[in-house]
């Protein structure tokens, strides 16, 4: 990485209660310009509250036997994540300009996590994006991504497209080309993933959701990166395989570069 003008290691965990309670946290480094700097969101939803924040500062991350612990103490969050499925790893997007290494650590978690005025406990999930060009170079228009985690069941998926164009699917630790990928549904053969009672957790522009909060990057970062239109959701799914049927929670999201 160390080669590259540019390069971001980004974190996404997860974790959602059987109730629905929901917190995504965001640890991310980045290196651009001989400055290097480390960021951070928290993202929380009990019932019909929902909010956001970033900050800049040091966090904390280790990833040992198959358990991941973070602390970021600016966003007064710590957190412990057991592995309770295999990782997976893949490269999304290779080019002349750097790549995307999407490491889903772990599919499905066992989370334990404390705020600043909470402690949840449930089901999770754990990732670790590694770009090593800009995301205001990423050749992709749209990306629709998201994550089911049931008591046995794990699927997660990436649907990619743009100038460069990629869609596939993760479940139970087997690699799967969808046929269909939508806000209700993502199809694949022989399973089909239901998605319903949709909760909007995050809808808008970078630039009056996240990027407010942290006013540095406006200096260091362009124009565009701010006007990346994202929506995200926590919604109930089911999974239906040839084994059986499970009910779980979705987060899932649609990023919108085409702008």
């Amino acid at each position: 990485m160390a080669a590259h003008p540019f390069s971001i290691a980004k974190w996404y965990l997860d974790c959602v209660t059987e109730s629905g309670e929901t917190a995504i946290l965001y640890c991310a480094t980045i290196h651009w310009r001989g400055i290097k700097m480390a960021t951070g969101s928290l993202l929380t939803s009990h019932e019909s509250h929902t909010e956001t924040h970033s900050s800049l500062g040091a966090y904390h991350l280790s990833d040992e036997c198959s358990e991941i612990r973070v602390e970021h103490p600016a966003l007064h969050a710590s957190g412990r994540w057991l592995a309770d499925s295999s990782p997976v790893q893949r490269i999304v997007y290779e080019g002349p300009r750097g790549c995307v290494t999407w490491n889903c650590l772990q599919p499905r978690s066992r989370v334990s996590l404390r705020t600043r005025d909470r402690e949840i406990t449930g089901l999770g999930y754990a990732e670790c994006l590694t770009l090593t060009l800009p995301p205001w170079h990423l050749p992709l228009r749209k990306l629709r991504w998201g994550r089911f985690v049931a008591e046995y069941d794990s699927l997660a998926w990436v649907d990619w497209q743009g100038e460069h164009s990629t869609c596939f699917a993760i479940l139970n630790g087997h690699e799967f080309q969808p046929s269909a990928v939508t806000e209700t549904e993502v199809l694949l053969p022989q399973a089909a993933l239901q998605i319903e009672d949709s909760q909007t957790l995050r809808a808008g522009k970078l630039g009056a959701t996240i990027l407010p909060q942290l006013p540095a990057l406006r200096r260091l970062f362009p124009r565009s990166l701010f006007n990346i239109q994202e929506q995200k959701w926590r919604s109930r799914g089911t999974l239906r395989t040839p084994g059986g049927e499970s009910r779980g929670w979705v987060v899932h999201e649609v990023v919108d570069w085409a702008l």
